[in-house]
């Protein structure tokens, strides 16, 4: 996950860089005779990543305009309280000082996108942040017969 408007402008740099790669290499591949379906076979795992890549880049230009993905049972979370510092242009420097922590164990907490965090981080992260997160239970299951 990018994190920061430097990763964010080296990824974008990076999807250029990539795109020039795969283009010469599909090029070369085509000069050694290869087929169309061996060239695609020996390109695939560069655009693979090339796309993951595209995916990120598209995900970081929707949370800095404050566009989140819906929040289900907790899962994702961490993403959230990234995306939600992101849009509000908090700096993980900033973030670490409203916490009373070290701006290395915010950036090691957000490499890790939360894991494992307690309910009550989660909360001082949210009140740091001057965010209110809302959820609501959407379905029951029906009451077992006793």
């Amino acid at each position: 996950m990018i994190r920061t408007d430097k990763e964010y402008s080296a990824m974008k740099e990076r999807l250029l860089q990539d795109e020039k790669l795969i283009q010469a290499q599909e090029e070369e591949l085509k000069k050694l005779g290869l087929t169309e379906d061996q060239i695609k076979r020996v390109v695939e795992p560069t655009i693979s990543f090339h796309q993951q890549l595209k995916e990120e880049v598209a995900y970081y230009e929707r949370i800095k305009k404050g566009e989140f993905d819906a929040l289900e049972n907790l899962s994702g979370l961490g993403r959230i309280l990234i995306g939600a510092r992101i849009a509000i242009g908090i700096s993980q420097s900033d973030l670490a000082n409203r916490l009373g922590v070290s701006e290395a164990q915010v950036s090691k907490d957000e490499r890790n996108e939360y894991h494992g965090m307690t309910i009550e981080k989660a909360q001082r992260i949210l009140d740091a942040l001057d965010i209110k997160l809302i959820s609501k239970v959407e379905s029951l299951p029906k009451k077992l017969a006793s």
